[in-house]
This record gives structure tokens, C-alpha cells and sequence, in this order.
């Protein structure tokens, strides 16, 4: 906890807006994507169903192969336990679906579906896409795959088991548009992942790495993924960190308060 904060207040001390952005690439995707405020058709459903599994008390066994949650340590959790401490936020659930609109995404690939409310929102936003979900827990996946059924959602491909056995197979012969890492928190998985998921990006593409602040060991991950010579933008959200491989860009890091 020490180090989250001791890092929060340097991530403050470095951020800046828009206004201290010079990159009219990275100005565009803040004042068009990040600081968009217009209402969204599909906000409303994803909120419902956010708020439906924050309710929920039903406990289901975990089976954790990352780096496992700061606040739940035991392995039968209730479902509004997952979705408060280890779900994703409704502001950053929102923001993963616009990010997914704003790149002109085709193919989506996130590893770690937990509840299922960021491939949700990726699934909302995008309905005419492919996404793909890998889940490392049986219970959890099969909690996301049930309402996903109930919500229609019928472009998500769910995958299941370790996703050092499962990453390789969905990456074979597939380029994809937006990578989203929030399965393992831990600094060797994250690296091997990244260097995994390269050859399958494209100039275009973006990579999301969640919680780069989790710990010592993730913060280096990513100054190690951000100084990578096929990284050209990298921007540091603290939450997230966004890597781009345009190039036609100089290199350059930005950290920016979201």
C-alpha cells in the first residue's frame, strides 16, 4: 500500500492535461477519446449490469494463477466482493469501450476476463466486432459467460484455462487492433505476455496494461515495455498504461492525469 501511494504522489507531481501534450496524436485521443462527456447508448446497460454483480452474494471458489488480490485473500469469494475490489471501475469500464470506438477496432483481445465487465463494455461499444477473452478460473468465467448469454453479447469468444497455455493458440495467425492485460499481475508474466502479443499488432494497434502501479515488480514491466524499440507512444494514466507503435511518430512518453 505504501508503494501505491509513495507512487500516486509522484505520478501526480509528473502528470499534466491536454494543455501540456505536444502531440497532436496524443492531444486528439485525450480531448476526443479520454475527456469524451457525451452520452453513450450502451452505458446505461453496462452500469445495470455492473451494479447487478456488486449486489450479488453468491460465493463462488477462486482459482487465482496471477498475482491474487491486495483485499481478498480467502478463495470462496461472494461475486460483489469480486466485482467491488477486483472488477473494473464504471469510469474505466467506459473508457476501455470509447478507446475501442476511438482506434477503429476489428479484433480485440483481452487476457483476464474476471466478471466480464470490461469484455462487456468492449462488446457494447463494438458490436460488429470479434472479441476474445481468455479467464484463467472455471467459476469466474463461467459466472461472465452466463451473463453474457443473458446480455446478448454474442461477439465475445471466451477462452479458458492458464494463459500460458492458452495465450499461443488465439495469437496464431491473428493480428490484433487492442490487447488488454489485466490477467497476471506480475512483472515475468506481463513481460512474456507483451513480447508474445508484439508480432500480433500492427502500426495501429494499442496495448492496455492494468494496475502498472500494482506493485515494485509491475512498475518496472513497464518501463521496460514503455522503453521497448517498437513502442513509440506510451502513455502513463497511472491505473493504465498505453503503448502505441506508430511509426511515423518520434518516440515519446506522456503521463497523464485521466
Amino acid at each position: 500500500m505504501f508503494f501505491q501511494i509513495t507512487s500516486y504522489l509522484n505520478f501526480l507531481i509528473r502528470s499534466s492535461n491536454k494543455h501540456g501534450v505536444h502531440s497532436p496524436f496524443v492531444y486528439d485521443l485525450i480531448t476526443r477519446c479520454f475527456n469524451d462527456k457525451s452520452p453513450k447508448d450502451w452505458y446505461k446497460m453496462l452500469e445495470s449490469f455492473r451494479n447487478s454483480l456488486l449486489i450479488n452474494k453468491t460465493k463462488i471458489e477462486i482459482e487465482d494463477l496471477g498475482a491474487g488480490s491486495k483485499k481478498l485473500h480467502q478463495n470462496k469469494r461472494q461475486i460483489s466482493q469480486i466485482a467491488k475490489n477486483a472488477g473494473i471501475t464504471k469510469k474505466r469500464a467506459n473508457l476501455l469501450g470509447r478507446l475501442a470506438v476511438y482506434i477503429g477496432c476489428k479484433n480485440i483481445l483481452e487476457i483476464g476476463t474476471s466478471l466480464g465487465i470490461g469484455t462487456a463494455s468492449l462488446a457494447m461499444a463494438t458490436p460488429k466486432n470479434s472479441i476474445t477473452t481468455l479467464e484463467g478460473c472455471r467459476n469466474t468465467a463461467a459466472v461472465a459467460k452466463e451473463n453474457f448469454k443473458k446480455l446478448e453479447l454474442h461477439n465475445i469468444n471466451m477462452v479458458i484455462g492458464n494463459f500460458d497455455n492458452t495465450l499461443p493458440g488465439v495469437l496464431k495467425n491473428n493480428i490484433y487492433n487492442l490487447i488488454f492485460f489485466d490477467g497476471n499481475h506480475q512483472k515475468e508474466a506481463t513481460l512474456k505476455y507483451f513480447s508474445q502479443c508484439l508480432e500480433h499488432s500492427h502500426n495501429d494497434s494499442v496495448f492496455i496494461f492494468d494496475d502498472i502501479y500494482w506493485s515494485k515488480g509491475m512498475q518496472e514491466a513497464w518501463q521496460n515495455i514503455k522503453s521497448h524499440p517498437k513502442v513509440t507512444i506510451s502513455i502513463d494514466t497511472f491505473q493504465w498504461g498505453l503503448v502505441f507503435f506508430r511509426n511515423e511518430q518520434e518516440k515519446q512518453h506522456f503521463t497523464i492525469r485521466v
